[in-house]
């Protein structure tokens, strides 16, 4: 046993924003173990009051670089839901393809940029290139497709300019759509050779267990392993779906000292957001591709480690991909129509959800009769995962402490890294103290 061990992590690398680790142990007791983040707070609720409906979705895809279209698709549903607006098949399956892209894009940087180093035992992916050039030529060029799948669709990379509500601005044209279902059949070898890479080091991922609740959508009309449409649900309800509109029932937001990013729970004490989320509710609706790359790495439904979250993001790459080719031969054989959306301002109040990579997300408006926003309300699923990687903290510590400290903060950083947090996404709370 190390009795005495002093860890501070300021601030875990290969995230995005700024979180830190403690682990104080003196004479074999662990006197502090906290999972922090000190980011400063963001305020976007605030910034959307007073602007119009037909501009929201454009102000908060900024809250991050990396799920823009997701935010600006939770947003849309949210104005749509206001205004009583509906949008065309068509739209909504070019909207999904578009919300793919992004799974793509950012499923495909953690698990290649910033958690393949830790299975390799690499402080980054700089010297995986000499060790493992052929995963990285595919990591790269994976992404490099899904960046050029969002530029069609999105109108460039990030921030997403063709969502309107009520529809797009444009639409692709059918070869454009036929090139880029070509490019995806063919990005199918360079998933298949990060696949095989990452199961070779896969007995570097840590065998930790916690009994947690996972969250995400759930889609029951028609069953789809869904990223957009559904209720939420949970696997401790029994597969019940709870209607976007409660999502406060779901999403008990609360306060804690060591976090400027509020924290959430459900049924428990805390609850998991994400890809290893989104499997264990809905694993048996993945399409064939997607089946056979969890089966690869034994991932089961009802797999309780934290650590192969990053395994379920590259399952679903397979599954966006194979998905998005199916919507594609969907779209071309009903034929492409030109769609121009139009919308009204009203007084009303709506909430919309997806799934952003890193889990369930939520946003809520409410505008006057001349359609400006009164007031605002958004969940992002890495604040609504701070508890869990707490809890998880607290479990793992006194497995693992042992090994020495060392051990302890690699395997920390680790399990935090899993998570693929954003974090300055997640910071919102604010306590105001007035002084006299």
């Amino acid at each position: 046993m190390h009795k005495n061990m002093d860890i501070n992590v300021h601030h875990v690398t290969r995230v995005e924003g700024h979180g830190n680790i403690v682990v104080n142990v003196t004479n074999g007791k662990i006197e502090k173990l906290q999972w922090q983040v000190p980011e400063a707070p963001r305020f976007f609720e605030a910034m959307v009051r007073g602007q119009s409906y037909e501009d929201i979705q454009t102000i908060v895809s900024r809250i991050c670089g990396i799920c823009s279209i997701t935010h600006s698709l939770a947003a849309i549903k949210a104005v749509e839901s206001a205004m009583g607006l509906k949008v065309s098949e068509q739209a909504d399956k070019l909207r999904i393809l578009m919300h793919y892209s992004e799974q793509m894009q950012s499923h495909t940087l953690h698990v290649g940029y910033l958690a393949a180093p830790d299975f390799f035992g690499a402080p980054s992916v700089v010297p995986l290139v000499a060790k493992a050039a052929d995963v990285v030529k595919a990591i790269v060029g994976a992404h490099r497709v899904a960046n050029e799948w969002s530029d069609l669709l999105a109108g460039r990379t990030t921030h997403p300019v063709t969502l309107i509500p009520g529809g797009l601005t444009r639409i692709p044209t059918e070869k454009q759509l036929r090139q880029l279902q070509k490019t995806l059949k063919d990005t199918i070898p360079a998933l298949k050779v990060i696949a095989d890479v990452v199961l070779s080091v896969a007995g570097n991922i840590p065998k930790f267990e916690r009994d947690t609740e996972y969250v995400s959508l759930k889609q029951t009309k028609p069953p789809t392993y869904t990223f957009y449409h559904g209720g939420i649900t949970s696997a401790d309800n029994g597969g019940k779906v709870v209607p976007i509109e409660k999502w406060h029932d779901v999403a008990n937001e609360y306060i804690v000292e060591q976090s400027t990013s509020k924290w959430a729970k459900w049924h428990r004490d805390s609850y998991a957001v994400g890809a290893l989320a989104r499997f264990n509710n809905n694993s048996e609706l993945l399409s064939p591709m997607g089946k056979e790359a969890a089966k690869m790495f034994g991932l089961k439904k009802g797999c309780c480690n934290p650590f192969m979250n990053t395994v379920a993001q590259l399952v679903e790459c397979f599954h966006v991909v194979e998905t998005s080719i199916a919507i594609i031969d969907e779209l071309l054989t009903k034929g492409l129509k030109d769609e121009k959306a139009t919308s009204t301002a009203k007084a009303g109040k709506g909430a919309g959800c997806v799934e952003a990579p890193r889990g369930i997300l939520f946003h809520e408006y409410e505008f006057d009769k001349k359609g400006k926003c009164t007031a605002a309300d958004i969940c992002i699923p890495t604040g609504q995962n701070h508890a869990n990687i707490q809890k998880d903290f607290e479990k793992l510590v006194p497995e693992i402490i042992h090994e020495g400290e060392k051990a302890v903060r690699q395997k920390l950083e680790m399990l935090v890294r899993a998570y693929d947090p954003c974090i300055s996404c997640s910071t919102h709370m604010l306590e105001v103290k007035f002084v006299k």
